[in-house]
Formats: structure tokens, C-alpha cells, sequence
């Protein structure tokens, strides 16, 4: 029996001690390989349950979340866990690391699932060879999401999270064999975002067209990062093979999250190139006892989100080298997705 999610401010606490945070960043490049961006704070979540009269009546029967996106915007997924766990990550009910079909049931041939904690983020569909493909939001209807390219259909659009804890016996192993772990070096600008640097109105190419319908977004694919989704090196029957928890999280678009909460959706990030010209950090995460997954077959046919919605003015190209710091409380209801 699944138990409870739940909404700790700008984060998602499911069970088991796992907490995942939606980031905003910097949208990149289509062309060429980039270090990590960093995180532009949260963005805000609510829950479906608590607009029960502007929220579409699908998400209503899917229960969880909303969170703004626009037309786009790129955004990673921070994960923490205070004990081993497995969470699988659906963009539109495709795995997000084997490319395929949702499963309710963990599986290792593909891995369909990320390791916790050892996986500390993550930023995009599995492209492999250590690196990741952007998530970027992008509307339904248009065919340009992973789920569309994939299934050909795009029917679920979002986010879906599900986790799945150890068994008793494997947690009262791990509990017997845990050491004290060292600290790991926050990825973020470490403090407020500078003045210089503050977000402006939505960049060309972001915002709804004047008079169009507010649509559910998705998720599609965008430029590529290097970052490893790690092998899981602990047995499949050592986790719970029902999940614990799940949550489906909505993707509004910016009209259609003021029209659901009556708040405005928060300006978007900067993007890449005048990040860069500041002289800003990026990140670099290595973890030289992990194995990075082999390349989705499924989710290598992904095509780019400017295949589709290109930017009014294409942006120049980041110049390289950039400085690069390198690393080492209420319930959401869940309904039938």
C-alpha cells in the first residue's frame, strides 16, 4: 500500500526519507556538450487538490501537483535520501532513464529507476557516454515532447515520481553498515542571485501568444550536459517491490497558472550566453566508484525541442572555457494515472 506524499513548501517529501526539488535554470544550447548549470531556485508547487474548480478535470482524477512552466524553460530535479531508494522518474510516463513504457514494477535490464542517494540530480533523459539531454518544456500537441516521439501519442504530459524503499532485512544491513559520509559542496550560486544577473521578462520565443488557449506542458528534450546516471550496484530484491509512494506532477503553463491559482508564474531564468559573459560558475559532479548507464536505444531518436519551436533570435554561441567548480507539511493525494 502506497503512503503518504507530501508538499514541504517548494519540495516534495515522499517516503523514505526522499525529498525532490523542481530547479530553475538556464535553458542550453542545442549544439555542443556543457558542464552543469546552476539552480535558480525552486519553483513553486501547489497542490491540485486545493483548486479543485480551475484545475482540469484529468488532473483532478490524477491527484498530485502543478507547477509553472514556461514555453521552453528548462528545469533538474534535486533528490536527497536519508536511506537507500529507488525512484523512478516518468516524463509523460516514459522512464526518463530506460525511454521506455511506465512500469509499475522496478526493473535492472534496462535500469528504469535512479539510485538514492547516490544520484544527487537529475537534468535530463539518458543520452549515455556521461551525459544527459536538458529537460525543456514544451506544450502538448505539437509532437515535440519525449512522450510524443517515443509512444506517439501525447496523452499524460508531466512529471511522474515514484519510490520504492528497501526491505526490512536490506535496510537492517544497510543500518548495520553505514559509515559517516562526507559533506558534498551544494551545486547553486550559493547565495541570492547577483543584481546583475536577475531575470527578465521572458526570453524571445517563451511566452504564450496573444489570445491562444493556456495548454498542458510536457517535457522534450534540449541541449547536453555531462552528467552520469549511475549503474545501481545493489541487488533488485533488496527493495520493496510495490512503491511506497507516487505523485504525478502537472506542468501549467504560464497562462494557465494564473488562470488556475490566480498568482502570476515567476519571470524566467537568463539564458545561457549572458550567464556565461559574466564569468558565472558551472558545475562538474564526479564519482569515481559509480558506472554511468549505457544509452537509451529509445530516448537516442529524440529529436531537439528547436526542431520545433525555434527562438526568434538564435542566440550566440557560449563561449568556452567556463569556470567550472566541481563537486563531490501536508499530504498530496494521489488519484489513477
Amino acid at each position: 500500500m502506497t503512503m503518504q506524499v507530501k508538499l514541504s513548501g517548494d519540495a516534495l517529501e515522499l517516503p523514505g526519507g526522499v525529498r525532490v526539488t523542481f530547479l530553475r535554470t538556464l535553458r542550453l544550447p542545442e549544439t555542443g556538450t556543457y558542464p552543469l548549470p546552476p539552480g535558480f531556485g525552486a519553483f513553486p508547487l501547489r497542490r491540485v487538490a486545493d483548486y479543485p474548480d480551475t484545475v482540469p478535470a484529468e488532473w483532478r482524477e490524477r491527484g498530485g501537483v502543478m507547477l509553472p512552466v514556461y514555453q521552453r524553460e528548462a528545469m533538474w530535479l534535486r533528490f536527497t535520501a536519508t536511506k537507500p531508494a529507488a525512484l523512478k522518474v516518468g516524463v509523460g510516463k516514459v522512464c526518463a532513464v530506460s525511454g521506455k513504457p511506465w512500469s509499475d514494477a522496478l526493473a535492472t535490464d534496462p535500469q528504469n529507476y535512479v539510485a538514492l542517494p547516490r544520484q544527487p540530480w537529475l537534468d535530463g533523459i539518458n543520452s549515455g557516454d556521461g551525459t544527459v539531454r536538458q529537460f525543456v518544456a514544451v506544450p502538448l500537441g505539437l509532437g515535440a515532447t519525449v512522450e510524443g516521439q517515443v509512444t506517439g501519442v501525447e496523452e499524460w504530459g508531466g512529471v511522474q515520481l515514484a519510490v520504492h524503499g528497501l526491505t526490512e532485512d536490506a535496510l537492517a544491513a544497510w543500518q548495520r553498515a553505514q559509515a559517516e559520509l562526507g559533506a558534498v559542496r551544494t551545486r547553486g550560486l550559493g547565495g541570492p542571485m547577483p543584481v546583475a544577473c536577475a531575470a527578465p521578462a521572458a526570453a524571445p520565443g517563451s511566452m504564450p501568444a496573444p489570445g491562444a488557449a493556456p495548454r498542458t506542458m510536457g517535457l522534450g528534450a534540449g541541449g547536453t550536459m555531462r552528467q552520469e546516471i549511475y549503474t545501481d550496484t545493489r541487488p533488485l530484491a533488496d527493495y520493496r517491490p510495490e512503491a511506497d509512494g507516487r505523485v504525478f506532477v502537472h506542468l501549467a503553463s504560464a497562462a494557465q497558472w494564473q488562470q488556475i491559482t490566480g498568482e502570476p508564474a515567476p519571470s524566467t531564468p537568463i539564458t545561457a550566453q549572458s550567464y556565461a559573459q559574466r564569468g558565472l560558475p558551472w558545475f562538474e559532479y564526479y564519482a569515481a566508484d559509480a558506472t554511468d548507464l549505457p544509452a537509451a536505444p529509445e530516448l537516442a531518436e529524440v529529436k531537439p525541442t528547436g526542431d520545433w519551436l525555434a527562438d526568434e533570435q538564435p542566440y550566440p554561441p557560449v563561449e568556452q572555457p567556463l569556470p567550472v567548480i566541481p563537486l563531490g507539511d501536508k499530504a498530496v493525494q494521489d488519484g489513477s494515472w
